[in-house]
């Protein structure tokens, strides 16, 4: 029993799922969140955080698995933190998904369920990702390890949770084909054997920083090496994976002096092959470069797109708006069947990206816009690109600018296609435009199995 002002351990059996990857058990006369269970699960947990209403904890031991428990696929469950729900079926992953997105359009935005649709569960459920990105450290993270002193290996890998200096050392990761996992373990053994130093992000010193891999649905790979210097032992490095992986398409390599790994301002260097991949998206093709933003999971791109295309409604005439365009997907694949698009978004990278593919696949009717949205949007905009009479949005996490909002809310298009990867802002947004809109169809999509996160489209109609 624990005293008075001390938080408590208890014993409770999990009741239900919860949203951003949380489940539920009933203790004290309040709900307890816990991560990484099952619902039937038995266990044992410490209390961190307690309130009127609820509280939060951790689990210390299971005591008797749930039947509905399955065993990760993945070494690395465990401790790496990426697939947080490999041990629970795939279909009780999609019913959390689902009612997570109900559950805040309710709550948050006052949004009735009238017009919600199933989700779109995802296909295959492993090996999906077609980008990955690692990270080099002289101190791998080892479970159990108590003693701050103690030697630990060099890593290549994935951050810890919650540790940004820890990385944990990857040998088979379920993200992407076996191509990816062997080239980084080559790159990795090289690097061992040769004595070269891996990145320290406290003392800031070291040579090998990141490694991404790219793989498209059609086979392309592309590799990129970030060191911190230009030197001949990260040229010898290079010329071994090129000779050792003859079918990397795009080997690349850049420095990074900064304190931050970000790939925005670097000059990214070709060292063999071509500076970019092509993927296909339905009959279109997209050149991807090092910096491109493009759909993780490039199949389940297809199902989201192909669900917007049916939401737009479009009959080959309307002036189509694409806020937050990325590289220009959602736009290219909606213009053959609208009489003009527009694309905006903030990266001047991106939209680069979005011209250079709208010439390959030569789409004529889009123009491509780089400026924030809460600033480029004025009337001026709409005098020289016309009022749209179909607007897609596509927004980052944190949802639309205020202004935005109400920009939208005046201009008034006949149809708005929100497109969200964070339901609950989502919902805050929707709340908003709800004013002058009905919500015409709710569509929830899986684009990241094994994890918490789902993305949502809601088509709004004007009154």
């Amino acid at each position: 029993m624990a005293r008075r002002g001390e938080l408590p351990e208890l014993v409770v059996r999990i009741d239900r799922l919860a949203a951003e990857g949380r489940a539920i058990a009933s203790a004290l006369d309040r709900v307890l969140f816990l991560e990484g269970v099952v619902p039937g699960d038995l266990v044992r947990a410490q209390v961190t955080k307690k309130k009127a209403k609820f509280m939060e904890g951790y689990v210390k031991e299971l005591l008797q698995p749930s039947p509905l428990r399955l065993q990760p696929p993945c070494q690395h469950f465990e401790l790496c933190g990426g697939c947080q729900w490999q041990m629970l079926p795939y279909t009780l992953q999609l019913q959390a998904k689902q009612e997570q997105v109900y559950t805040q359009l309710q709550h948050i935005g006052g949004i009735g369920l009238e017009k919600a649709r199933p989700i779109l569960g995802a296909s295959p459920t492993l090996a999906y990702r077609n980008k990955l990105e690692y990270t080099f450290s002289p101190r791998g993270w080892v479970a159990g390890t108590l003693d701050k002193d103690a030697p630990l290996p060099p890593a290549l890998g994935f951050h810890v949770p919650r540790k940004f200096d820890r990385v944990l050392n990857i040998e088979e990761c379920l993200l992407q084909p076996p191509i990816s996992n062997q080239i980084r373990n080559a790159i990795r053994t090289y690097a061992l054997a040769h004595g070269l130093s891996f990145y320290d992000a406290k003392l800031q010193e070291g040579l090998l920083r990141n490694l991404m891999l790219r793989i498209t649905t059609t086979g392309q790979i592309m590799v990129l090496l970030v060191v911190r210097e230009a030197c001949v032992e990260v040229e010898r490095l290079l010329d071994y994976v090129a000779e050792t992986f003859p079918q990397i398409t795009s080997l690349l390599w850049t420095v990074n002096p900064k304190v931050n790994d970000t790939l925005y301002d670097l000059e990214i260097r070709l060292w063999r092959g071509t500076s970019y991949l092509v993927e296909q998206l339905g009959n279109l093709e997209f050149e991807i470069g090092a910096k491109s933003f493009y759909q993780t999971n490039s199949r389940q791109a297809l199902t989201l797109y192909h669900a917007v295309r049916e939401l737009a409604q479009l009959h080959g005439t309307e002036t189509v708006y694409d806020l937050y365009t990325g590289t220009g997907t959602i736009a290219l694949y909606l213009a053959h069947l609208a009489g003009h698009v527009v694309g905006v978004e903030t990266v001047p990278e991106a939209i680069e990206d979005a011209k250079r593919n709208a010439a390959r696949n030569r789409v004529e009717n889009v123009d491509f816009v780089v400026g924030d949205v809460q600033d480029i949007l004025s009337p001026t905009f709409v005098a020289r690109y016309g009022r749209p009479d179909v607007l897609i949005t596509d927004p980052p996490r944190a949802g639309m600018h205020p202004r935005v909002v109400a920009f939208l809310l005046e201009l008034a298009p006949t149809r708005i296609v929100y497109v969200s990867c964070n339901p609950a802002t989502q919902a805050r947004d929707l709340g908003l435009l709800k004013e002058k809109y009905t919500i015409e169809a709710i569509q929830p999509v899986d684009m990241f199995p094994h994890t918490k996160h789902v993305e949502n489209i809601v088509s709004l109609q004007l009154k």
